[in-house]
């Protein structure tokens, strides 16, 4: 039920680029709250899940990007294959650490795109604003997906755990 779930959540991507994929991007992190509190059950590897069901919203992103004009269009194609490349040897060897040598750049540089799209039309990627652009999300990337597949900092937290813990503070239970 949460795969189908994701995989809905990726359509709105084809319409409305940078409202849905913010959507798609949230129901991916909502599928944690779905399997919880939900009572759907938890798959027996969930990484191996959610890498799949990511594909969903990836391959929207990506018929959206073809779309695109140069260079936007060659970055995307380029980041989507490295990240495909990560997601496969991941897949082939259950290593997590491959997703940190293949960071999804894609997804980011996707939002990055479809908000100046939204926001900025005319501002137009220069080799310099495209340089700086990739090397700003390498920076915010590289962290992240240390913590989550290197260091595995989230897989010691439960979501019924850290909601609490919240309610707590804030004084409601």
């Amino acid at each position: 039920m949460v795969g189908a779930i994701r995989v809905l959540s990726a359509l709105p991507v084809l319409r409305w680029p940078l409202a849905g994929g913010l959507f798609a991007i949230g129901m991916d992190l909502a599928d944690l709250a779905l399997f919880t509190y939900l009572g759907f059950g938890w798959p027996p590897d969930y990484q191996q899940f959610d890498k799949v069901a990511d594909m969903a919203y990836l391959l929207a992103f990506l018929a959206v990007a073809l779309r695109w004009r140069r260079p936007e269009r060659e970055v995307a194609v380029g980041l989507f294959a490295v990240r495909m490349v990560g997601v496969l040897a991941f897949t082939w060897s259950g290593q997590r650490a491959a997703l940190l040598l293949a960071p999804n750049l894609f997804e980011a540089w996707f939002l990055l795109v479809a908000a100046r799209d939204r926001f900025r039309p005319g501002l137009a990627f220069t080799p310099r604003r495209l340089a700086l652009a990739l090397l700003a999300l390498l920076a915010l990337k590289l962290p992240q997906e240390y913590l989550l597949h290197v260091d595995r900092r989230l897989d010691h937290y439960a979501l019924a755990d850290v909601v609490d813990q919240l309610l707590r503070r804030a004084g409601r239970r």
